[in-house]
């Protein structure tokens, strides 16, 4: 067995702003896996909010020890021991349970969403992500995204309604919109989206801080959208959560990879709860993982390959919010050209 890793920057399309920060570029980890004679591919995004950076996901891969990997097809036990190295670092683990399981499917000679059980073509159609800006800026690039059908929206500071505006201004599409915790109380939430039901908008995501749980059971009741949560994913269990929102966005990166993201889905499910299969800034690896998870919810948000203009990986495409995955084996990406 051999595992590599490299970083890789990716450049971004347009600046992309939140409610705390702003990028230009994104760095990720590519992991190699190999293993008789088969090459497979894993991804890590770290993102600061969970405590994760390239150096923190570097140790992590660096302190792997393969020969305690024993069998990469018992993924419950390599999860099981990845966790034994240490607590969080879930874009590190991320990377290499993608990997392992793109290794299993192509040892398999199957598709990672035959492996699953899964009918690829009920996928929800995926929404495509708007950060920040001017409203001119809005304007621009949501007549960019023309030809996606739902859009997000970012928000999460005093000129909301100014970015709804002029988005509303050129489209009467469905809107997403995620404050990211930009919203500091319940009265101000509140009061943010009874105007956002008038603007035909389908959900808000993590509109307060992720740890204001009973300001967030406050507002549930209130609300006349439904109320996703996204931060509030690395503070609270699924049980606690479906006390205070009406569903989940379950991340890879934010989980510790599929093996993981799977139970997620199905314990959220069980407990009533509607489920959003969504992404950070990744490459078509992370993404394309990912995908073949898809028909599993009831909203996708996987664009962020499509956000970047150096994306070094083919295999996943999304149409018109429609995610395409290719029927080659595993995750069904290869390095593009430019990599």
């Amino acid at each position: 067995m051999k595992l590599d890793y490299r970083r890789y920057d990716l450049r971004l399309k347009h600046t992309f702003t939140i409610s705390r920060s702003s990028r230009d570029t994104v760095p990720v980890i590519i992991v190699n896996f190999e293993k008789d004679g088969i090459v497979a591919y894993g991804e890590a995004s770290p993102n600061v909010r969970y405590g994760e950076s390239i150096e923190t996901v570097e140790k992590f891969l660096d302190s792997i020890e393969l020969e305690r990997l024993g069998n990469p097809s018992s993924l419950e036990k390599v999860n099981e021991y990845f966790d034994s190295i240490a607590p969080g670092n879930p874009s590190a683990k991320c990377a290499v349970d993608i990997a392992m399981h793109d290794w299993i499917c192509k040892k398999l000679r199957v598709p990672l969403y035959r492996f699953f059980g899964i009918i690829k073509h009920k996928a929800p159609i995926s929404s495509f992500t708007i950060g920040m800006d001017t409203p001119d800026r809005i304007v621009q690039k949501v007549k960019e995204a023309t030809n996606y059908p739902i859009l997000k929206i970012k928000v999460g500071f005093p000129g909301d309604e100014e970015i709804i505006k002029a988005a509303r201004s050129v489209t009467g599409k469905p809107l997403r919109v995620d404050a990211n915790e930009g919203w500091k109380s319940r009265g101000e939430a509140l009061d943010k989206i009874r105007w956002l039901a008038t603007q035909n908008v389908e959900l808000v995501e993590q509109p307060m801080p992720a740890e204001q749980i009973e300001d967030a059971r406050w507002l549930r009741a209130k609300a006349k959208l439904p109320i996703i949560a996204d931060e509030a994913m690395a503070y609270h269990d699924v049980s606690e959560l479906s006390t205070a929102y009406d569903g989940i966005n379950v991340k890879l990166q934010k989980s510790g990879g599929l093996f993981k993201a799977r139970k997620l889905i199905h314990e959220a499910h069980e407990l009533k709860m509607k489920v959003m299969l969504g992404c950070m800034i990744e490459t078509s690896v992370g993404i394309a993982a990912a995908a073949h998870l898809s028909a599993l919810v009831d909203w996708n948000d996987l664009d962020g390959n499509v956000l970047v203009s150096n994306d070094p990986f083919d295999g996943i495409k999304n149409e018109d919010g429609n995610l395409i995955l290719s029927d080659d084996t595993g995750l069904g990406v290869k390095a593009a050209s430019q990599s």
